[in-house]
């Protein structure tokens, strides 16, 4: 039997399972990759919205990662909710110990329902901790607004958001979603490296079900990079995952419901042939 890779989640928790760590470890099961996980905050949030936040102290996220480098090494690693500048601080130094793990950011900022999940000072280190160290940084059109300053209404400002991203903060990669674009038809997502620009389509699928798709999205990038694919491939794929996760939604909660975690491991079956 194949040995699995390995993939490292470090990010806040959502009991009822659509977002953050418990979405991200599902994700990366769904790709054939062993999860592990680090949590930064318990959030007490659920398909109706954010109720409650408890940033846990930076020592406890020290304690958890130090356990995790003194055992094993991941082969790639995630980040996702970080509300506080200490905590940023602990995580880039494990980081920086660890250059060569692809290492993927999703600039968590604000839940689906609108709840601020990250203080200004955070937002504000953002930038010149981890932003980068990114292999790819995965933001949203009102993320990569607050980080780049641009109003972005246009393609254009996503090419200049895009260039920003590379030439001025210094991360490798950045994929730049339209989930939040205007388009009613397509989802619209654009790759910036240093070489290329190269964009990714598929169907929107008309559903208030979105609850974690981001945290989905950047869980399948880190378990593809883990497996050792190229970036391009890892988008590609976690493109296709994240579109079939959203056209069978499976509608669990009274309000904006999580993706379908599973739909693509049934679809298409387990395509981790590369963890040899």
């Amino acid at each position: 039997m194949i040995k699995p890779k390995i993939a490292l989640t470090i990010a806040g928790t959502d009991p009822t399972g659509g977002a953050g760590v418990m979405a991200d470890l599902k994700s990366f099961h769904s790709c054939g990759v062993y999860g592990m996980g680090v949590v930064t905050s318990i959030v007490a949030q659920n398909t109706l919205g954010v109720q409650h936040i408890h940033n846990l102290n930076h020592q406890w996220v020290d304690e958890q990662l130090d356990s995790v480098f003194n055992d094993t090494l991941p082969h790639a690693i995630k980040t996702g909710m970080i509300a506080t500048a200490d905590t940023m601080e602990t995580i880039r130094h494990y980081l920086m110990q660890h250059e060569s793990i692809p290492y993927v950011i999703d600039p968590v900022m604000l839940a689906k329902s609108g709840d601020s999940l990250m203080d200004n000072n955070t937002k504000q280190n953002l930038q010149h901790t981890l932003l980068p160290l990114a292999d790819v940084v995965t933001p949203n059109l009102p993320e990569a607004e607050e980080i780049t300053g641009l109003t972005i209404d246009s393609e254009e400002k996503i090419m200049q958001a895009g260039r920003i991203f590379i030439n001025e903060i210094g991360s490798k990669g950045v994929i730049i979603k339209g989930g939040h674009s205007n388009d009613t038809d397509i989802a619209k997502d654009y790759l910036f490296t240093k070489e290329v620009v190269q964009t990714f389509e598929n169907e929107r699928f008309k559903t208030k079900h979105t609850h974690g798709t981001g945290c989905t999205f950047s869980a399948v990038i880190t378990a593809e990079l883990a497996k050792g694919r190229p970036l391009f491939e890892a988008v590609h794929k976690a493109k296709k995952f994240i579109s079939m996760s959203i056209q069978y939604t499976p509608e669990i909660g009274r309000g904006r419901g999580p993706v379908n975690h599973f739909a693509y491991l049934k679809k298409e079956g387990l395509d981790d042939e590369l963890s040899k």
